[in-house]
């Protein structure tokens, strides 16, 4: 499983859908996931803070400490048929299959790391001068230029996994 940090929300041109794309934390592989769009609206109002208002899935969390529970992360932990599996992870390991939309927007949301199963990566991670050719340390309108460019030409079939499609 590799550590994730979040480069970048857009919106794919051709199906207006939401991307998120993850890049490895200790690494040069990203990976784009295309998400539900009142996740990425959660995604894109970024991490929780003491003054904002409450959003819904924000109630997860006291409830999750009156049940003595604490969730520790968001995994993407497979690729099938070009659809990724989820599960958020609590203490003791214990496991929840969600949406990855609703993973990741949790995990944002409540600054959670994010993992990405290794096989995933290697199956269908890019590197991230393919979608950020100036790098990610460029203006970030350099950044999104880059990114849309690519993303014009893809749709999320493009990763599925090798000789599929």
């Amino acid at each position: 499983m590799k550590t994730m940090r979040v480069l970048r929300l857009v919106v794919h041109a051709r199906t207006r859908e939401p991307v998120l794309l993850l890049g490895e934390e200790d690494g040069d592989r990203c990976l784009p996931v295309f998400l539900r769009r009142a996740q990425a609206d959660v995604i894109s109002v970024g991490t929780r803070t003491e003054e904002d208002p409450l959003l819904p899935q924000d109630v997860l969390i006291p409830v999750l400490a009156g049940l003595g529970r604490k969730l520790e992360r968001a995994e993407i932990t497979s690729l099938v048929d070009s659809v990724y599996t989820a599960e958020l992870v609590f203490d003791g390991d214990t496991r929840v299959p969600v949406l990855p939309s609703d993973a990741l927007a949790i995990a944002v949301r409540e600054g959670l790391p994010i993992g990405v199963a290794d096989d995933i990566l290697d199956d269908v991670g890019q590197p991230i001068s393919q979608f950020f050719p100036d790098g990610t340390d460029a203006p970030p309108e350099k950044q999104l230029q880059d990114f849309k460019e690519f993303l014009a030409d893809v749709s999320p079939e493009d990763f599925g996994a090798p000789g599929s499609g």
